[in-house]
């Protein structure tokens, strides 16, 4: 053993190391880290899991010298790199999705939109809020998608064009039950409703909550294969959630939802501030509602089950 680390020591002394290895073996260090990160996050991992399997059988079919097997495997591993295509296209294909939404490459290619292209003003943040407040308050349930940088044009055509400008109370007439466009999600563009009743991909995430309905699968699936913002507003419980980047924020308060909209619409600089205030804001109202509870228990300890529940 020590003699082995005698001649590592040794080689390493003789290679002549220069600035620009230090900085190939930073970036490979980088891209494999990332690698590793990505397929440990997707269903790669597991087909990763198949074929390391397969891997260690045919190392073991060479050691022991079964000729056969060995010759299957040798007239197969040609056609191994494109079966891994084949197999590994949906992953692949997200993959690629996600490093052309990075915000570096679209500075880069200039495809970050302008301002005078907003997302929605503070009048439509205004609308939405009071829309999806106002559909919380009667249980309408609703699924308001809106268009960032990728657009959602085959998303669009599965539903009713409408092209209006956004109000509350079209949105509220639009997912009022028993009405022809009720069903399916709203997509928004530049501040206006341009189509209803659409279809979105649901979420095939295994590790998402078992309690999610249709409705909140769609929000995360359209959010985990573009840069749209979903307003979800459950049918069963009137709360109003959130969903961008494949992540759900539940619960929120008008405050909340206005200040997800504006944050959005910000530069990554300006972020970070009012990310801090929008975590203030949650935790005030988590105290609030523990000072409810604890009040609530002190007088009638049913009343605060009741409450809980």
């Amino acid at each position: 053993m020590q003699q082995l680390l005698a001649r590592l020591i040794e080689y390493v002394r003789l290679m002549q190391i220069e600035p620009k290895n230090i900085l190939e073996m930073a970036i490979l260090a980088y891209l494999i880290y990332q690698l590793l990160k990505w397929v440990k996050n997707t269903r790669t991992w597991f087909l990763l899991r198949g074929i390391g399997l397969l891997l260690v059988f045919v190392f073991l079919a060479n050691i022991f010298e079964l000729n056969v097997l060995v010759y299957i495997a040798d007239r197969t591993l040609s056609v191994l790199l494109i079966a891994l295509l084949v197999i590994f296209s949906p992953e692949l294909r997200q993959a690629l999705e996600q490093i052309g939404q990075n915000n570096y490459f679209s500075r880069l290619f200039g495809t970050e939109r302008l301002k005078a292209n907003a997302l929605h003003t503070k009048a439509i943040t205004g609308e939405l809020v009071k829309a999806a407040f106002s559909m919380s308050k009667s249980r309408t349930g609703a699924l308001i998608v809106i268009e960032r940088e990728i657009r959602l044009d085959e998303y669009i055509k599965t539903g009713i064009e409408v092209d209006a400008a956004t109000s509350s109370a079209l949105l509220i007439n639009i997912f009022e039950k028993n009405t022809p466009l009720h069903d399916g999600a709203v997509i928004m563009r530049g501040g206006r409703v341009v189509a209803a009743t659409c279809y979105l991909p649901l979420s095939t995430n295994p590790d998402i909550n078992k309690s999610y309905g249709t409705r909140h699968r769609a929000a995360i699936g359209i959010s985990e294969v573009t840069d749209s913002l979903t307003i979800i507003v459950s049918e069963e419980t009137g709360e109003v959630s959130f969903a961008v980047g494949g992540k759900m924020r539940h619960n929120l308060s008008p405050d909340e939802l206005r200040l997800e909209l504006e944050i959005m619409e910000q530069k990554d600089e300006e972020r970070a501030e009012s990310r801090s205030l929008l975590n203030r804001l949650r935790s005030r109202r988590r105290g609030r509602a523990e000072e409810v509870r604890d009040l609530l228990k002190e007088i009638d300890p049913d009343k605060e089950a009741e409450h809980e529940e």
